[in-house]
């Protein structure tokens, strides 16, 4: 691989981990395209990890603010304000949520990642266009439930809606299958508001990613004698100012309840790859 595809990868998984298109899956037809099948795993996982800087860099004020509340939460909260006892209930409820999701997303992903290696890029196209089944018809039940979840708008997810958000991106484990679409759609079915349904569908991902991360260690002598050390930076950085821009545009997307408009390219993508791709 040359610093040329480890920066073409990058931009395209920064792009594509953000936006509802499954990163995994583009990055799989790129590689097809390119001819770059023997690529191991590890490398997409170094470029989800740069994704991930741009995920914590772009909500540092929410994690820095539930990393606190994670510390104090069982420390008695002494002259504490009907405010302050507020927030700290529901940033013990947004952390329960997230864990809940994680536990779940890691059950489905162990299943999950032995079919990877196996799934052809045919499915991986037929994926894209679940993925936009998904995104319209999410867009369809938040409109209906908007007017029941108006006055929510800043509460975190329950632990119910913790456990299918979960469920949701554990099946956007699968390549072809959006991750931030399936968890952005899961939190929208159950009620969650756009703003919180965005925000949540990111901080959620950093343990999962960093799990991934962790569990393909083992192949980094792979990565290093396979790649080489100048295109895993290049992708690197490219993805992680990419995936800032992406993330950015993608959060107003989101706020505006537009993200049924990805639908447009992800069918045709899909359909012209499961013809054309081998």
């Amino acid at each position: 691989m040359s610093v040329f595809h480890g920066i073409i990868l990058g931009v395209l998984q920064g792009i594509a981990e953000f936006l509802p298109i499954s990163s995994s899956g583009h990055l799989i037809v790129a590689q097809n395209l390119f001819g770059l099948e023997e690529i191991p795993l590890l490398f997409d996982v170094f470029l989800h990890v740069a994704t991930l800087l741009a995920v914590v860099l772009f909500f540092r004020k929410k994690i820095g603010e539930l990393f606190c509340s994670f510390v104090n939460i069982f420390v008695p909260a002494k002259n504490a304000s009907p405010e302050q006892l507020a927030r700290k209930s529901d940033d013990a409820k947004y952390i329960a949520a997230v864990l809940l999701a994680t536990v779940v997303t890691g059950a489905i992903g162990v299943f999950s990642s032995k079919m990877i290696p196996n799934i052809s890029v045919k499915f991986i196209c037929l994926g894209f266009v679940v993925t936009a089944l998904l995104l319209v018809l999410s867009s369809v039940a938040e409109k209906k439930l908007s007017a029941k979840t108006a006055q929510a708008q800043d509460s975190a997810p329950s632990w119910k809606q913790g456990l299918v958000i979960g469920f949701a991106q554990g099946i956007g484990t699968l390549p072809g299958i959006s991750r931030s679409g399936s968890t952005i759609s899961g939190a929208l079915f159950c009620g969650v508001k756009r703003n919180v349904a965005g925000e949540f569908s990111f901080i959620v991902s950093i343990p999962s990613i960093l799990g991934a991360f962790i569990l393909e260690l083992k192949d980094l002598g792979e990565v290093s004698a396979s790649i080489g050390a100048a295109p895993v930076v290049a992708g690197c950085i490219a993805a992680f100012v990419s995936g800032y821009a992406a993330l950015s545009w993608l959060m107003k997307l989101i706020k505006k309840g537009r993200l049924e408009w990805f639908a447009v390219y992800l069918i045709p993508a899909g359909i012209l790859g499961m013809i054309f791709l081998h």
